[in-house]
């Protein structure tokens, strides 16, 4: 498993030249909830929010918009 600002391309390219099993997404998926359906798709992603990592709210980890149909 490899980890660390890969784009969706990036992870694909590296599990196809067989480099890892798998590539994990953690801001990534904090920022997009549906980020499954949004790579299939092909859509935008939502970009995350720095400032409001490690606060006490919701706003910054479940106030992301998910892909609209």
């Amino acid at each position: 498993m490899v980890y660390m600002g890969y784009s969706v391309e990036e992870a694909a390219e590296t599990i196809n030249k067989n480099m890892a099993d798998s590539v994990a997404f953690g801001t990534a998926f904090l920022a997009n909830p549906d980020l499954p359906a949004r790579t299939e798709a092909g859509a935008e992603l939502n970009t995350p929010d720095q400032n409001t990592f490690y606060t006490s709210g919701a706003e910054g980890y479940t106030d992301y918009p998910f892909m609209k149909a």
